[in-house]
């Protein structure tokens, strides 16, 4: 199906179910793989023991934590580790052993039997080559073909994973795409010679949602058209859902449990799976705003250096006994019927004596008291009217001259009541950050106003924007990059408390506070930013930002970096902390999961404008703007039987360029409504800006379309 169409609707369940079962020989045999690296604190043994069959059609979903292994064991099947790399074990495609052959004749694998589709596509293509020159490499590398005939079979190849205008694509550069531009042509180039087996590391993780199902649509023809097989790593549980057939779960370089599917996902049997399944925040959980505490997988995956004679996930396991101390779990059965997992207790948590609901022990979130109090009688803490903030695009080494306006937020109005957390969501390039970064100025916008508890940001003096500032903090995406390497975190977090004059003795009580606040302890404040994981720093960075008591925190896609056990915890933090200090949210973010978890209420953002707002039950469950409901079913569920049966609304391209904002109706473009609207109806379409206007009898939800319609889509 092309791209260049107006509707994309895909339907899953025309595909073989998940879990279906394949016989005859497997195309890729993996068994008994270790990879160990030599270093100066001794081997790390990165992978230990991985064992699987693919056969052809047939996609292994691999799961799990940062550093479980997962990427080192692909490499290693492709022969790209480094030279430190020891690689033991057996890796058989089609019955011939792989590992052991010289680059000379791997090279001859790469791209040919085996293709690789890896998780960063600018740095996977060559800067200095066009794409079509890339894809014709990758053709005349392994075929006999001519010139022409190369480039008329990359053009094809273009065409099928959703290229639009191939003939002058065909030409451009990889910095002139955008990056599910890029991944599309990564995925034409691994489908080019026909392989037996696609690796796919990670295809869609830097990809908004609208993108990662254009991908996984492409990725579907490309197995469709090629028959290949399909290894997917992945740490998203609902990509592996709906694309799936077996998944295997890793953890400290080793396979934990493995099974088809709708095994894993309704009859878990191993507590890091379970944990992995109950930290996910559901697009289709029910309760009031779907605000249920999420299960976080408490500590860190051990060191690979080593590792004790143990089961290594018994330090974070709430149901280990003295047998997870003694030695390590094999993968076996838990029964009869049951398929493997890597568990002492597997027996147990088989029979229900063990409940797998109460493995983990829910975390108690304390009610907020302003959740009782109706919105309308609610202190107004930050109201944003009329936000306009464009850039100008100039041209010219000496003498700039002005060619055309960047219109990245074009006249936006919402607020923030005590209390609340608004939902701020769209793809990237919409106006997110820029409307962020207005707020946090305290000036005057080009247009448009800011009030910060009833005060006009343009007419505060200096000494007040500062006494402002102590109100208003933000947290921003990497923890990393937000904290100063050379600094104690202790340091970190007083940082604002000395600015605005407080003594030292009284900063570093203060310190200690916040650090118990935020689930960590005092004497961490002496550490450096390196000695603590990801999810720790991002508690740092939100003691930071609660240091001087604020009434509202922007929260800048807080947990995208995250994996999901640790997010599931910074996410319980965020949602204690609102309720046990007052907190309002700004939250940002393009997990809609998570803001459908965390948001009372919620703004689509398309192009710089928003397109629809309301609170979250309205508009989940029954949103107006197509954009809305297009960007709602893009969401995978971990949930295999909804994922089969759900149908997506794909939309064609990409955010068009805040640059050039088509007439009209800025999403018509994109629009699948739009197509089958009358003549009458797509002038208006194409000649009328639509405002946002609340739908009837719903005063708190409003739409910015001519012809909007409640649809279902969860």
């Amino acid at each position: 199906m092309s791209q260049n169409d107006h509707l994309l609707i895909a339907d899953p369940a025309g595909r073989p179910g998940p879990g279906s079962a394949r016989t005859g020989a497997p195309v890729l045999s993996v068994q008994d793989l270790h990879v160990t690296f030599a270093s100066e604190a001794g081997d790390v043994r990165a992978v230990r023991g991985v064992s699987y069959d693919l056969h052809p059609g047939e996609v292994l979903g691999i799961v799990g934590e940062s550093g479980s292994g997962k990427s080192v064991s692909s490499m290693a099947i492709l022969g790209l580790l480094p030279d430190n790399a020891k690689v033991t074990g057996s890796v058989k495609l089609e019955g011939r052993e792989l590992l052991g052959l010289s680059d000379k004749a791997m090279s001859k694998v790469r791209g040919k039997d085996i293709a690789m589709v890896f998780q960063d596509p600018l740095s996977a293509l060559t800067p200095v080559f066009t794409v079509g020159d890339q894809i014709v490499e990758a053709l005349t590398v392994h075929q006999d073909l001519g010139k022409e005939a190369a480039r008329k079979r990359a053009l094809d190849l273009l065409d099928v994973v959703g290229i639009p205008d191939p003939q002058r694509r065909f030409k451009n550069f990889p910095h002139e795409f955008s990056g599910g531009m890029r991944q599309r042509v990564m995925i034409a180039m691994a489908i080019a010679n026909d392989p037996k087996v696609i690796l796919c590391d990670e295809p869609t993780t830097a990809l908004d949602v609208t993108i990662q199902a254009q991908i996984l649509e492409a990725l579907k023809n490309a197995q469709e058209l090629t028959g290949a097989a399909i290894l997917m790593i992945t740490h998203d549980l609902g990509v592996v859902a709906g694309f799936a057939d077996k998944v295997t779960v890793m953890y400290a370089g080793r396979p934990v449990e493995q099974g088809a599917v709708d095994e894993i996902y309704y009859r878990p049997r191993m507590p890091y799976t379970i944990g992995l399944l109950g930290s996910i925040p559901r697009l289709d959980e029910s309760g009031e705003h779907g605000r249920r505490p999420l299960t976080p997988i408490e500590g860190n995956p051990p060191s690979m250096v080593d590792l004790p004679d143990a089961c290594p996930f018994v330090a974070r396991c709430p149901i280990a006994v003295d047998a997870c101390r003694a030695s390590e779990p094999e993968l076996l059965p838990a029964g009869p019927n049951s398929h493997p997992s890597a568990c002492h207790r597997r027996a147990d948590l088989e029979s229900g004596t063990i409940p797998v609901d109460q493995v983990y022990p829910m975390p108690e979130i304390p009610e907020a008291a302003l959740d009782t109090v109706p919105r309308a009688q609610r202190e107004t803490v930050l109201e944003v009217k009329g936000l306009q903030k464009h850039f100008p695009l100039l041209r010219g080494a000496v003498f700039k001259r002005r060619v055309g306006t960047v219109k990245a937020v074009d006249g936006i109005s919402f607020d923030i009541r005590e209390g609340e957390t608004l939902g701020l969501v769209g793809e990237s390039g919409c106006g997110k950050t820029t409307t962020l970064l207005e707020i946090l100025e305290l000036v005057a916008p080009q247009a448009g106003s800011v009030a910060v508890f009833g005060r006009e940001a343009a007419n505060l003096s200096g000494r007040e924007r500062m006494e402002m500032r102590k109100d208003i903090q933000i947290v921003f995406q990497d923890p990393m990059a937000s904290l100063d390497p050379r600094m104690p975190v202790g340091d970190a977090i007083a940082e604002p408390l000395r600015t605005h004059g407080w003594s030292a003795d009284k900063a570093q009580a203060r310190v200690a506070e916040l650090l118990k606040l935020v689930g960590l302890e005092p004497y961490h404040a002496t550490r450096f930013p390196r000695e603590f994981s990801g999810g720790q720093r991002q508690r740092i960075c939100v003691a930071r930002a609660l240091a001087l008591n604020p009434k509202v925190v922007i929260l800048d896609e807080p947990v995208s970096a995250l994996d999901v056990s640790i997010q599931a915890g910074v996410i319980n933090l965020l949602d204690e902390l609102r309720a046990k200090l007052g907190l309002s949210y700004l939250f940002v973010a393009h997990d809609l999961s998570v803001v459908r978890h965390i948001a009372d209420r919620v703004a689509v953002m398309y192009l710089g404008r928003i397109v629809e707002i309301g609170d979250v039950a309205s508009v989940f469950h029954a949103p107006s703007h197509p954009y809305t409901q297009a960007l709602l079913s893009a969401i995978p569920l971990p949930d295999p039987h909804k994922e089969r049966e759900r149908t997506r609304i794909l939309l064609p391209g990409d955010l068009p360029s805040p640059a050039n904002v088509p007439s009209g109706c800025r999403f018509r473009d994109r629009c699948f409504k739009y197509a089958s609207l009358s003549e009458a109806e797509q002038k208006k379409c194409r000649d009328e800006d639509p405002t946002v206007v609340a739908r009837p009898g719903r005063e708190d939800h409003a739409t910015a379309c001519h012809f909007a319609g409640a649809l279902e889509v969860v």
